[in-house]
């Protein structure tokens, strides 16, 4: 019998608590931010960490979802909650065709490829302004004016990407996708069909960006080209939040996301009002030194690495203890 994971139910109680036990909308805000990060990094680490497929294209499914929503409201009259329904199935066959021209292409050119695409996308959703509204972007009214429901919402979806990436990764699937990811010539030699399960790869993860952008229609009320599929705020993002937490792993992007939004958040309001304007502006350059640091201390994330952090933090304390003895 399975011993009971204490830290998994600690943390999901935490969470689940998180809004009766602090009231202020700002925590509010910045926790359903994160939770919406932790299905994007979750969705992009199961193609690039588990699958060996790096894409820079994550903001073409975040996008989709995104407008899929608002145009709901825009050109079909109806609400854009609809786009929860819809959001991640019409990201997922966009990510099927995607994924037909794409796969082609092995690493570093799929990568390119991707960027490719995304540029692609963006620029329809600007030029087509007749469809989308180009750069006046689409507003709608928020359902609720409480932060609450969002914050649910963001974690209910928080918990379904996980899980389901969790059960997909330990069945016959995951097994083909680490082989691909290890040797695909290898893979295929023994009858795995690598295109087919990058595909299906492809086809979860962006189910799931897809959703956490129509998500995001939904909660912030207004999206316009250069931030839905911006491939600076979302691509990029995606993969800092993966390798900050952990490619390869479960716990990897959640806490990723964590790390990555309440960074980006204390240097976008100066530390909370502490220090000056201007340290706002900061944040890239300490995302790429962040980078930096644990591409060549902790290559493998915080998760991945966790028990190297945790044997330097017990040979700290047994010379904290020597030295306080001598």
């Amino acid at each position: 019998m399975k011993s009971i994971n204490w830290p998994t139910i600690l943390v999901i109680a935490v969470l689940a608590l998180f809004p009766a036990v602090v009231p202020s909308d700002y925590y509010r805000h910045i926790f359903i931010i994160a939770l919406m990060w932790v299905v994007i990094g979750s969705a992009w680490n199961l193609l690039a960490g588990y699958t060996g497929q790096v894409s820079f294209g994550h903001a073409i499914f975040f996008g989709t979802g995104a407008y899929t929503a608002g145009l709901c409201v825009t050109k079909l009259e109806i609400s854009a909650w609809w786009g929860m329904l819809l959001g991640g199935p019409v990201a997922l066959v966009v990510g099927l065709l995607i994924g037909w021209i794409c796969f082609r292409l092995r690493g570093p050119y799929f990568a390119l490829a991707t960027i490719a695409v995304g540029e692609i996308f963006r620029l329809i959703a600007t030029v087509w302004r007749d469809f989308t509204e180009g750069m006046e972007g689409i507003l709608i009214i928020q359902t609720f004016r409480s932060k609450i429901p969002y914050y649910y919402l963001a974690l209910f979806l928080a918990a379904l990407c996980i899980t389901v990436i969790y059960l997909v990764t330990r069945s016959k699937w995951g097994f083909y996708f680490v082989a691909i990811r290890e040797d695909q010539d290898a893979a295929e030699s023994m009858g795995i069909s690598a295109f087919r399960y990058k595909s299906l790869s492809l086809m979860i993860s962006s189910f799931f960006t897809g959703l956490a952008g129509a998500f995001y229609m939904n909660y912030m009320g207004f999206i316009d080209p250069q931030v839905v599929f911006s491939l600076h705020y979302i691509s990029i993002m995606a993969i800092l939040v993966g390798i900050i937490g952990g490619v390869g792993t479960i716990w990897g992007p959640p806490v990723g996301a964590f790390i990555m939004v309440l960074l980006q958040e204390t240097f976008r309001s100066s530390f909370f009002g502490l220090l000056p304007k201007w340290i706002s502006e900061a944040h890239i350059l300490v995302f790429g030194l962040l980078v930096i640091f644990v591409i060549r201390y902790m290559a493998n994330g915080i998760i991945g690495d966790w028990s190297k952090i945790q044997r330097l933090w017990s040979k700290d304390r047994e010379l904290l203890s020597a030295s306080g003895r001598n």
